[in-house]
Order: C-alpha cells, then sequence, then structure tokens
C-alpha cells in the first residue's frame, strides 16, 4: 500500500513538473512572437504642401490619398529646414541642424557630413538587433566616413547629394562632377539613368522587405523626386497628361502602393509603422517642374511655411486610428525620440530637439503639442518662431521667385523684404494679414523665446562651433579632400 502511494505521489510530482514545463514553455513561445515593431520612413525631395490629392491637389496620387484614409494625416507639420542637407540632419538625429553644425546645403567638394558623434535613427534602432537600410539619396556628407554605413546602416544603395549636382546641370553645365550611384561604400556607376531612380529604389526595398522575415527592420527610402532635373520611368511619362511634373508624382505614388502591397503580401502590415513626408517645400522658381505650396506662401529656400510646412501621413493598422487629421505642430525632429519611444530604446546622449508625439499620432483624448515652440532657421540665422497658431517673422530678406522657369529651366527670382511681423496661422495659413500692432504682448513673449533659441541652439553671431575657428558658407567651398572636417555642436557662451 505504501509502495503504491509512493508511485502515485511520485507520477503527481512528475506530472506537474511536466505540467510547470509546458505552461513555461507557452509563455516563452507567445513572449518570442511578439516582434518589434518595423519602420519605414518614406522622403520625397521637394515635395510641396500642396502636390497630393488629400492635401488638395489635381495631381492623382490615390495610394497616398488611401494610406491617409488608413491612418492620420497632420496640417501643420514641419521639416527641420527649408533645404536639403539640413532637413535631413534634422530628421536622422531630431537637432536642429545648427546645434549639430550642418545648417546648409552639401555640394561635390564640401568637407564635412554628419558627425560621428551623432545617433542617428538607425543606429538607434541598429542597436536594438534592427536591420537597416537607406534607398536613394543621403545628402549628409560623401566622404567615407559620413556616408550611411557609419551611421548605422547595413545597406545602402544610391546617390550621395542632389540629383542635379551632375554635369547636366541646366544652368551650370559641366559644373559638377559626375553624379556617382553608390551600393554600401563602393561606387558602381557615374550618372545613372534618372528615369529609373523611383523604380530601382523601390525594387530595393521590397527586396529588404522580403528578406527580413526574422528581424525587425527600418527602411529610409528616400526618392531623389521631384527635386529637378524631373526624370519618369516610360510607363508613367505622359500617363497624367497634364505634364511631366505630375507623371513623376503619380511614380512616386505607385511607389506608396507597391510598398504597402508588399507589407500585406508578406503579413507585416498591421506589425509596421510606415511614414511619408517630403524634405521641405517646392522649389518655385522651376515652374511647371516645380510644385505647389497649396495655401500657403513662398518655397523652398524660405522660412515662410511654403518653404517648411510639409505633408505628412502615418499609418500603422491597429495602432493609428484610420481618417484622423491632426492638426497640432510637429516635425520632422519628433520622428526619432517617437521611434525611440515606441521600442523603448534609450535617447541619445547629447541633448535633442524634437519630442514624442506618439500622443498625437495616436489621437489620445485631449492630446497636444509638445513643443512650446518651433524654429525657423535659414542658415545660421534664425528669421522666425512658431508659438501655437502665431507664427512671428523677424526682419529678414528672402529670396522670392518673381517670373517662373519653364522646362527644367529656372525663372526670374529676387530678394525681398519682410519686417517684424506677426501672423495668426490659424486664420491665415497665407501669412498675409501682420496683426503685429494688435497683439504686441504677444509678440514680446515670441521674442523672449528667439533668445533663448539664440543661446541655447545658435544664431548668426554665435558660430564657434567645436574643431573649426569660424563656420559660414565658406566651409563648404574648399578645395575638395584637404582639410575633411567634422561639425561638432554650437559652443554658446
Amino acid at each position: 500500500m505504501n509502495k503504491i502511494n509512493k508511485n502515485t505521489q511520485l507520477l503527481f510530482f512528475l506530472a506537474c513538473i511536466a505540467c510547470m514545463f509546458f505552461l513555461f514553455s507557452s509563455c516563452s513561445t507567445e513572449k518570442e512572437t511578439i516582434k518589434k515593431p518595423n519602420f519605414i520612413i518614406i522622403i520625397t525631395d521637394d515635395l510641396g504642401y500642396g502636390d497630393l490629392g488629400v492635401y488638395g491637389s489635381k495631381n492623382s496620387t490615390p495610394n497616398i490619398d488611401k494610406m491617409a484614409s488608413e491612418g492620420i494625416l497632420f496640417s501643420d507639420f514641419y521639416a527641420g529646414s527649408s533645404v536639403c542637407s539640413p532637413s535631413r540632419a534634422a530628421l536622422m538625429t531630431g537637432c536642429y541642424s545648427q546645434r549639430i553644425g550642418l545648417p546648409e546645403v552639401l555640394h561635390p567638394w564640401s568637407e564635412i557630413g554628419i558627425g560621428s558623434s551623432e545617433q542617428t535613427i538607425a543606429e538607434i534602432l541598429k542597436a536594438e538587433g534592427y536591420r537597416t537600410a537607406i534607398f536613394g539619396k543621403w545628402h549628409l556628407g560623401h566622404h567615407p566616413q559620413f556616408l550611411p554605413a557609419n551611421h548605422g546602416f547595413d545597406e545602402f544603395f544610391g546617390i550621395p547629394y542632389s540629383n542635379d549636382m551632375w554635369p547636366n546641370h541646366p544652368t551650370k553645365p559641366n559644373f559638377f562632377p559626375d553624379l556617382p550611384l553608390i551600393e554600401n561604400e563602393k561606387i558602381i556607376k557615374y550618372n545613372p539613368d534618372q528615369s529609373q531612380f523611383t523604380r530601382q529604389f523601390t525594387k530595393r526595398a521590397i527586396e529588404f522587405i522580403k528578406n527580413q522575415q526574422t528581424n525587425p527592420f527600418f527602411i529610409y527610402l528616400a526618392h531623389p523626386m521631384p527635386h529637378v532635373p524631373l526624370f519618369v520611368s516610360d510607363e508613367f511619362d505622359g500617363k497624367t497628361g497634364k505634364g511631366l511634373y505630375s507623371d513623376v508624382i503619380l511614380e512616386i505614388d505607385w511607389s506608396v502602393g507597391q510598398i504597402l502591397n508588399e507589407l500585406k503580401q508578406e503579413g507585416l502590415d498591421e506589425n509596421t509603422f510606415v511614414i511619408f513626408i517630403s524634405d521641405n517645400g517646392p522649389w518655385l522658381s522651376y515652374g511647371n517642374h516645380a510644385g505647389s505650396a497649396g495655401i500657403l506662401q513662398e518655397g523652398k529656400t524660405t522660412t515662410f511655411d511654403g518653404g517648411q510646412r510639409i505633408p505628412c501621413i502615418m499609418r500603422w493598422p491597429g495602432k493609428i486610428p484610420p481618417g484622423k487629421v491632426c492638426s497640432q505642430l510637429a516635425s520632422t525632429m519628433d520622428i526619432l525620440p517617437t521611434i525611440t519611444g515606441i521600442i523603448d530604446a534609450h535617447l541619445p546622449e547629447k541633448q535633442i530637439d524634437g519630442k514624442d508625439i506618439w500622443p498625437l499620432i495616436s489621437s489620445q483624448p485631449n492630446a497636444t503639442s509638445p513643443h512650446e515652440a518651433f524654429y525657423y532657421y535659414n542658415v545660421w540665422k534664425l528669421e522666425a518662431i512658431r508659438c501655437d497658431k502665431w507664427k512671428l517673422h523677424l526682419p529678414h530678406q528672402y529670396f522670392s521667385m518673381i517670373e517662373p522657369g519653364k522646362n527644367g529651366i529656372p525663372g526670374i527670382s529676387d530678394w525681398k523684404k519682410i519686417n517684424l511681423s506677426l501672423f495668426d496661422l490659424e486664420n491665415d495659413p497665407g501669412e498675409l494679414n501682420d496683426v503685429s500692432s494688435d497683439h504686441p504682448e504677444i509678440v514680446e513673449k515670441m521674442l523672449m523665446y528667439c533668445q533663448d533659441a539664440r543661446n541655447n541652439i545658435g544664431d548668426a553671431e554665435k558660430k564657434v562651433v567645436k574643431g573649426l575657428d569660424f563656420f559660414d558658407s565658406r566651409t563648404f567651398y574648399r578645395i575638395p579632400g584637404k582639410n575633411i572636417r567634422e561639425p561638432g555642436r554650437i559652443i554658446t557662451e
């Protein structure tokens, strides 16, 4: 009898152990199957606020419009700058480009690029086990130490700077060197067929998605279009009947559709956060080869909203409620801290300017912009500031189109001046009616914010940068290959 009881107890004990092991294994398996989300940023070059159907354009953009209906559209979203390199620097690092010493457009003879001490979105994600790739335009330095491979990207296929920086520039023939097409760190071709850019970079992004079934991934799909010179593949040439610019936009829309379809086919749709943005406003001087700022004034190179307010659409099924519109102030600098927060990673040790805007993106009740102020810089000069619905322009000159160009040739532009002016963007998005005399207390408060920015971020007088005796536009026009320098952060005094 005792022997039977002992055997029964032993069997019961072993059964309990087996049950516990089963439960533990089930929990572990369930935990392991919870994958980290994937991230895709699709950025266009010089796409205007008024260039998409969902933003009121007559251009055909059915895939992007559908993406907006399935996610959230931002009406007051800003690029970090109104020109290429500083805008991309702000996106990648979450900082105003003045803070990290990249306030101006880089050229094939530029000696500097993104600093090795700055943490990019790709570096943060790679440290968390992500596979990372960029397909398209980089424009944060073309020397080896500045290329994507040294800033968190596992793969790079694209061009190091703008597509007009080549011997076929319309107004400066043979002024620029041959445009290199780069695979990782190796130049594989010069002056490639730009009509294939949108298709090639889309294809590479899709291949990357197919190969990442076991890894979370980050794709930075940086289309060189619709920056001039405009190119489109044979399949889209003349397809809209509205001109080359509309054809280019339709092909970009096709690209977005291809990416979203691939995510669905691979079963990754509900685990992928997709962001669609532009790097700045339209280059209006190019006339029928330029986009539209829509209801906004001016365009690229200016600190009017037409230069920096950009289309922004975000989609993540099951996480972002569909069909939402957000009118709160946000910027590309917010993408880095938002992604970092989503995966519970560490922010860069150095100060950044972006904020986590997930409460806005996920349409949480009563969510408001985390920014007290947004600053509009032109190179080192602080030219404007936005607080809530108010925008204050400081006195400055800006280059404005007088007569639009045509068919790839820029038109006539000249300098204009704006004095101290206050605008109510909620009721006057075109910045047409100066109300500074009606609200002197708001002007005074915003001027105090401007002084804070000068002290903390930098301005035309505070150009002291670590490692550089003097830093201004001349830094970008020295002899190629000599004294290559890496920018440091602003030293405020």
